[in-house]
């Protein structure tokens, strides 16, 4: 590229929202796969994606990891982690059963919405859960009570066909990575229809999915185009996207790599927003920010709407020596 190229590049302002990418619990699901094959070695089965991203899932096949989709997928005699998103609780019993070394990398975030579940039930209280039908967290966080106690609204049309077994013994629970704010259109007609209905004592949606949400927002009347960076599978990320468009921008696009960006849509913009969803790394960020620069003059403008300073413990048995 000649210096008259580079001289000739449109002027573009990028708007870096922060906080973005990985969350605590990705974080830690991530080194709990990589804590697990330095201590057992390779290879260490993991149920399911440890977390909804192709490159971080590829980066720990490389080491050794091999995901499945099913319990069993594993040898009873090699280590197995259970995704960050939970599973049923049948799969642990089924590994202890087994006498498999099972590790459990469900976020803990997660884990708290399943004792919430759990301690409803137990008082007698039939769930209602807003989440996404077939979502791995939706399904781990249904799978902790027995069929049926758990009832699935996705929508706010959903709350009006719902058949309960008693109005005044009813508690709701959420997913971790929904849209907060259409998740409280759905909360309020859970109000309105059952005033008895019980909450969770302090919101489901997590700290991250929240925060990144409130990025976004802030950053959506500036710019002419968002990229999220995340996978087609990661309901955060997807909100991300949801969430861009609901507060004006006209263009908001879902990417996973750099070699995902439709240029000719792009073509005329002066602003881009960009975000990345919780279990997304920053390198890719940088490889995005990196293919920007080649094409435009750039100038960079971190938005950072809040601070985040949450970090979870792995668990005790890869704290252990082998």
């Amino acid at each position: 590229m000649t210096a008259a190229t580079l001289t000739d590049r449109p002027p573009l302002h990028l708007y870096l929202a922060a906080p973005r990418g990985f969350c605590a619990g990705v974080d830690r699901a991530i080194k709990i796969v990589e804590l697990a094959l330095q201590k057992w070695g390779a290879p260490v089965y993991v149920r399911h994606e440890i977390v909804h991203n192709r490159f971080v899932v590829d980066s720990l096949r490389a080491k050794g990891a091999v995901f499945v989709e099913e319990l069993d997928d594993c040898p009873p005699d090699r280590p197995v982690v259970f995704s960050a998103h939970g599973v049923p609780k049948a799969v642990p019993a089924e590994a202890a059963r087994r006498e498999m070394i099972a590790v459990d990398a469900t976020c803990p975030l997660v884990t708290k919405v399943h004792n919430e579940a759990a301690r409803h039930h137990e008082n007698g209280l039939q769930m209602v859960m807003i989440g996404h039908a077939g979502h791995p967290e939706t399904v781990g966080t249904m799978g902790q009570l027995p069929d049926g106690e758990v009832l699935l609204v996705e929508t706010v049309d959903d709350v009006a066909r719902l058949g309960v077994r008693d109005a005044a013994k009813l508690a709701f629970i959420t997913q971790t990575t929904l849209s907060v704010d259409d998740t409280a259109d759905i909360v309020a007609a859970l109000r309105a229809r059952f005033p008895a209905i019980i909450g969770p004592h302090k919101e489901d949606i997590c700290y991250a999915t929240t925060n990144r949400q409130a990025a976004v927002k802030v950053i959506a009347p500036k710019i002419d185009a968002l990229l999220v960076i995340g996978a087609p599978n990661s309901s955060n990320s997807r909100r991300l996207v949801e969430v861009g468009s609901a507060a004006g921008c006209a263009y908001a696009q879902l990417i996973q790599r750099a070699d995902e960006i439709d240029w000719r849509a792009l073509g005329g913009v002066r602003s881009v927003g960009l975000t990345a969803g919780a279990s997304a790394p920053e390198v890719l960020v940088d490889e995005v920010i990196a293919a920007f620069r080649a094409r435009f003059d750039v100038t960079v403008e971190l938005v950072e709407t809040a601070q985040e300073h949450v970090e979870f413990k792995v668990p005790r048995v890869l704290r252990e020596p082998a």
